[in-house]
């Protein structure tokens, strides 16, 4: 795969609008292993993903093996970021049912994504942002409430705390999405190409779910239709999303790739009707579209400048700039994406 054509902003969104349809899957896919619990579906998704991850990134790891290791820190927050975003993502799903919990986790997450930016990069909140994070948070809302009138009855029989607690889980999940997006960043703009980041950060996070996949991970191989699913999630939403997802992140700042993923809500509720034979009413029709909204105004090139960026920056997708990476990185990124 070459790569000369595939650097601008606007390649980033789509490959983490590709990653979004490969994660918005994942909901389907679990309905064909009901008996398998939320916590090995997703240790065994991300666990094995991130294994996948590190696995092909080797001979990144070992040419940015002494990088990584100066920022260990990052590295480190990011894997435990990793190991606990899918435990608190399906198990919130799992307590206060799929609408409840993935709008929550996902619409949650843009937001705590740019309050990190905020407080630890500085980088104010632009209205272009502002206005296409409104737009999408309230369509996934519109969306999932709309959706909430078809909660199963061992949601609607749960005890009083399970919504609650499912609510808590969710913002738990948002906020991991948002650190472990945010680290990934930080480092491939240190120089770090995105293969070695994710490698890194992505297999240490798997490592840690491996415990939690053996203590609950029996009823994965009890059939092939569970082993075929666990594979599927593992591979498919997980390992080939994460990868394009990194190569989105090379290119966009982790705010505005946590708002793109948003679309991730309008492939969950499509392939509800598709596939899984639900019907979304017309109040869910109006937040797809309101997300699809969001998506177009923060996809489309913004109007153009009259003043020129200052040198050593690039203008980035919602009208924010991060450090440019030097040649020798972007080179590096380039040789890592043709391989």
């Amino acid at each position: 795969m070459r790569t000369a054509g595939f650097h601008g902003t606007t390649w980033g969104a789509l490959f983490v609008l590709a990653a979004s349809v490969l994660w918005g899957t994942t909901g389907t896919a679990a309905t064909f292993a009901p008996d398998v619990s939320p916590l090995a579906i997703g240790a065994v998704a991300m666990g094995f993903g991130g294994l996948l991850q590190s696995a092909i990134a080797a001979r990144a790891l070992k040419a940015f093996g002494s990088s990584l290791r100066s920022q260990w820190r990052t590295v480190a927050l990011g894997a435990l970021a990793v190991a606990l975003y899918p435990l608190a993502f399906y198990s919130s799903m799992h307590l206060a049912g799929v609408a409840v919990g993935t709008v929550v986790s996902i619409g949650s997450a843009p937001l705590a994504s740019a309050v990190i930016e905020r407080v630890v990069d500085k980088r104010p909140f632009t209205r272009r942002w502002l206005g296409g994070a409104v737009l999408g948070v309230v369509g996934a809302s519109l969306l999932c409430i709309a959706d909430a009138g078809k909660a199963d009855s061992a949601v609607a029989a749960a005890p009083g705390w399970s919504t609650p607690a499912g609510i808590a889980l969710g913002l738990v999940a948002g906020l991991t999405y948002a650190l472990y997006s945010w680290a990934a960043h930080r480092l491939i703009n240190t120089g770090v190409p995105s293969r070695a980041t994710m490698g890194a950060i992505f297999g240490i996070g798997g490592l840690l779910l491996m415990p939690v996949l053996a203590a609950t991970g029996a009823p994965i191989v009890a059939s092939w239709q569970n082993l075929a699913v666990g594979a599927y999630m593992a591979l498919v939403p997980m390992f080939a999303g994460y990868v394009l997802f990194g190569w989105g992140l090379a290119r966009v700042r982790a705010s505005t790739a946590t708002t793109l993923s948003l679309s991730e809500t309008v492939v969950a509720a499509a392939l509800a009707v598709l596939v899984v034979g639900e019907r979304l009413p017309a109040l869910g029709w109006l937040g797809a579209a309101m997300i699809a909204a969001s998506l177009l105004v923060l996809t489309l090139p913004a109007p153009r400048s009259r003043s020129k960026p200052a040198a050593g920056s690039e203008v980035m997708l919602d009208g924010g700039a991060s450090p440019q990476t030097g040649p020798e990185s972007v080179a590096a990124q380039s040789a890592e994406l043709s391989e």
